[in-house]
């Protein structure tokens, strides 16, 4: 879906930059570009490198900025050349493609859900899992171990702190049990690197429409939570 509206976009901007531009997703292939013999290539550079920074970064004479949600950059435009014109030119597209990312419409979300099999049916809840003590991007792991099953559970990694849990739960699940899970997860992170965690719960919400409400309650919690503590 986004794939297509970002095609649009570069097409539209192929004439006015005369340089090769386009978008690598986070496994690193061509989604988007100017070259359209390209889509689906597989970028040959550390892709980690890429999505570990905000910044714009230069690897083997192309320039890179990632852009996306504001809760997370999924994506990245590419422009060919590493001098101070690749880098205007990769800041105007990504401001570009993220405000379409923004105008994405709710029915599209749906589009998108069934595509990847997602059962809007569901209850979920989202916890917001802050490290306090420790920063090491095994941590993300450890919690990822902790839910393996990713038919159901989803870890975001939001920032250098923050790691987001959307679990599918009962549709009578109590607040007691949510707050046990919350702890069993504070309790892995603390006997695997001795370190404190916060874990900011949501109200369960029933499909994906309501998610972000879930998200922006857990935020609110750990913000209130830092009242009382």
């Amino acid at each position: 879906m986004s794939n297509r509206l970002f095609q649009g976009v570069i097409h539209q901007m192929r004439d006015a930059i005369d340089r090769t531009v386009g978008v690598v997703d986070e496994t690193g292939s061509v989604i988007s570009c100017s070259e359209l013999e390209r889509i689906g290539e597989q970028i040959q550079v550390n892709v980690s490198d890429i999505f570990s920074t905000n910044e714009t970064i230069c690897l083997d004479g192309v320039t890179y900025l990632t852009f996306g949600s504001h809760l997370r950059h999924e994506y990245a435009v590419f422009v060919t050349g590493d001098d101070d014109l690749a880098e205007k030119y990769a800041r105007i597209l990504s401001v570009s493609l993220s405000s379409i990312l923004d105008n994405i419409l709710p029915g599209d979300i749906f589009v998108k859900a069934r595509e990847l099999r997602f059962n809007n049916d569901a209850t979920r809840v989202v916890l917001l899992i802050r490290i306090t003590g420790h920063e090491d991007a095994s941590v993300f792991d450890v919690i990822q171990n902790l839910f393996p099953d990713k038919t159901k559970d989803f870890v975001i990694n939001i920032n250098e702190t923050d790691i987001a849990l959307v679990k599918e739960v009962r549709n009578n699940v109590e607040p007691k049990d949510l707050e046990k899970l919350a702890h069993s997860i504070c309790d892995a992170l603390n006997t695997e690197f001795y370190s404190n965690a916060l874990v900011g719960i949501g109200t369960t919400v029933v499909g994906i429409r309501d998610l972000s409400r879930s998200l922006k309650e857990a935020q609110v919690a750990l913000e209130v939570g830092k009242v009382f503590d």
